[in-house]
């Protein structure tokens, strides 16, 4: 299993060689694709990942630094499946979103260019809600409505992720209010947080998760504390817990 990390970076001004948040798991050959920034396809294939394997999207909320590549996605599996003369290998894309709204504007803009996005394979809508969202019998990915966006009615905007395969527990944190959204997922321990530092300290990240039952933390989406002292943010995050990383757009993990 690998961890393809394809964009590292919140939804700041354009920062040189870092793009918004985007990532990827691969198992057996399958991509199982996470939020989707500004240029993650084209990074992503650059990096070798094969994008007629994305099976799944899943998007944690509706924020452009986590949909303005989405469109541009889509469009290149597209182009690749003509250009290769060969469909998706899994077929059917699936999106699982929060919002409609987002899904149906992407697929307008899509079906205003070359081709109207004609396909032999369908493209489809799933609504995210709290719970098991897939389990094909490799991987299973569940989902946990967080506080980032605030909720007045109508269903949660914003979610976190747990992706279990190979015996193996992941947690995406996409954005959250503060660590107590993703408590349910952490109560059970996990092998790696991939946590969001947009909105938070990492330092104070480590020193709440210490001692605990987590067992790698890779930051993502920066904010400008990391941006602007990576190398000391990540000697002041690995005094406080051990085995830190934090992400740069292009990193590969074997997991």
């Amino acid at each position: 299993m690998k961890l393809y990390i394809f964009g590292s970076c919140s939804g700041t001004e354009p920062v040189e060689n870092r793009h918004h948040t985007a990532f990827a798991v691969e198992l057996n050959g399958r991509i199982y694709w996470f939020d989707a920034g500004e240029n993650c396809s084209y990074t992503a294939h650059l990096m070798g990942v094969d994008l007629l394997s994305v099976s799944d999207v899943f998007i944690s909320h509706p924020h452009m630094d986590h949909v303005g590549g989405l469109g541009n996605l889509l469009w290149n599996i597209r182009k690749l499946s003509i250009v290769n003369k060969s469909l998706p290998r899994y077929g059917d894309i699936t999106l699982y979103m929060p919002n409609e709204d987002t899904f149906e504007g992407i697929m307008t803009v899509l079906r205003a260019t070359e081709g109207g996005y004609k396909t032999d394979y369908q493209t489809l809508f799933r609504r995210i809600s709290d719970g098991v969202l897939l389990e094909d019998g490799s991987v299973r990915v569940s989902a946990v409505h967080n506080r980032h966006l605030r909720q007045s009615e109508g269903p949660w905007q914003s979610f976190s992720f747990l992706i279990e395969a190979e015996g193996k527990r992941i947690v995406y944190s996409g954005d959250v209010k503060d660590l107590d959204d993703i408590a349910p997922f952490l109560e059970n321990g996990c092998d790696l947080l991939l946590m969001e530092t947009g909105h938070h300290d990492p330092v104070t990240v480590c020193e709440r998760l210490k001692g605990g039952d987590v067992g790698r933390i890779c930051f993502l989406h920066h904010g400008r504390r990391i941006l602007s002292d990576f190398e000391g943010m990540l000697c002041a995050c690995r005094k406080i817990f051990d085995d830190v990383h934090i992400c740069n757009d292009g990193d590969v993990f074997d997991l």
